[in-house]
């Protein structure tokens, strides 16, 4: 058995289609066409990235740690994932709040803070 991994270093940034599916519990298998979500559709790197962020609770700083880069890199991996996430159409508004918690929980400098308020 191919890892997810192994599948997605396979179909490079190619669509996919599954035309099969078993079931491991009751070994029912069900053929057609089903395409696959556009979270699967992303690479793996991508995919690990998105879990990684929704386990830091999308904290960029905590991100910053784990990852081990500054962020401004989160945030345009952040941007081109949500590009390739077009499903979901969000066009956030300027939230002083968030950025103001975001201060008050030490996520980000004050200066970052300013920034963000321009």
């Amino acid at each position: 058995m191919n890892t997810w991994n192994e599948l997605t270093a396979m179909t490079g940034s190619g669509h996919c289609v599954v035309e099969r599916v078993r079931l491991r519990e009751t070994d029912i298998a069900i053929e057609g066409r089903f395409e696959l979500p556009p979270l699967a559709q992303m690479n793996y790197e991508d995919q690990v990235f998105v879990a990684a962020f929704v386990k830091c609770h999308g904290s960029i700083k905590q991100m910053e740690k784990l990852f081990g880069v500054s962020y401004p890199t989160i945030k345009s991996r952040l941007n081109r994932i949500g590009k390739q996430l077009d499903f979901v159409d969000v066009k956030p508004e300027k939230d002083t709040g968030n950025v103001l918690d975001e201060l008050a929980g030490g996520e980000i400098s004050v200066e970052e803070a300013l920034e963000r308020l321009k």
